[in-house]
């Protein structure tokens, strides 16, 4: 969409390779994917079909067509994968996969502990079979992670076959990356962002600060996910400095006075 006005950021048209943002579908029915589309489409990259919500929401495979034919590219949420992985069931989920014409694969380790070198095998696989995502952090509390450890894992699975790596936060926005009470942790995202390339790295930030506090720092086109349906708007607008928050990000100096 063309710009009106005059000092509004540029966003690279799709599909885009930067500037991604992923939103999380947790059981949208089909009426309310396509109501999401008619204003979402062109500011979605990817919808996350939700932890294992796929197994158990009716018409999902409509929703996937519906995605697909607006250029919005639709995968499996990663804590399917390890349902399928616990289960000793890795044949079972790429047949799963390509029965529903999934192409994007996560593949994380939140929920269920894998070992490392075997997780990096299983994106080494599946990247032969098309695109892999990987989302790195546990959902779990109490498994703290070292900024260097980040880094090194980030590093690994993107050198393993990940096209991007997510940065876990779960869904409230109150772990993995950032503190209980859902602010930035910064040990973690300055380490990242200083040995990971930024387009490499999809930041989950659900809440509106988190929003604008990665918009601030890195800019309109940084890669976020974990985007409600209904904040698709509401987060272009940030990224556009068309809301109150980032509303002097990109305007000259002489304007700001």
């Amino acid at each position: 969409m063309k710009n009106v006005l005059p000092y509004i950021p540029d966003r690279p048209v799709k599909p885009r390779d930067h500037g991604l943002t992923m939103v999380m579908d947790k059981g949208l029915s089909i009426r309310e994917a396509e109501d999401f589309m008619s204003v979402g489409s062109e500011y979605t990259d990817y919808v996350k079909l939700g932890f294992g919500t796929s197994l158990i929401t009716p018409g999902f495979e409509k929703k996937i067509k519906i995605y697909k034919k607006l250029g919005v590219i639709p995968y499996f949420g990663g804590t399917l994968f390890e349902a399928f992985i616990i289960r000793k069931m890795f044949d079972d989920y790429v047949a799963f996969l390509d029965k529903h014409e999934i192409d994007m694969v996560e593949v994380s380790d939140g929920s269920y502990d894998i070992d490392h070198k075997r997780k990096l095998e299983y994106i080494s696989i599946l990247a032969k079979r098309g695109s892999v995502i990987s989302e790195v952090g546990s959902k779990k509390k109490d498994v703290i992670y070292t900024p260097d450890q980040w880094v090194a894992m980030m590093k690994a699975e993107l050198d393993a076959g990940s096209k991007k790596v997510i940065a876990e936060a779960r869904e409230s926005g109150t772990t993995g990356i950032y503190n209980e009470d859902g602010s930035i942790n910064h040990k973690i995202i300055n380490a990242i962002s200083e040995h990971v390339k930024l387009e490499n790295v999809i930041w989950e930030a659900p809440l509106k600060s988190q929003q604008a506090w990665f918009i601030k720092h890195f800019g309109a086109n940084v890669n976020l996910g974990n985007i409600a349906p209904n904040e698709i708007i509401p987060l272009e607008s940030l990224r556009r400095g068309l809301r109150g928050d980032t509303f002097f990000q990109f305007l000259p100096a002489e304007l700001k006075q």
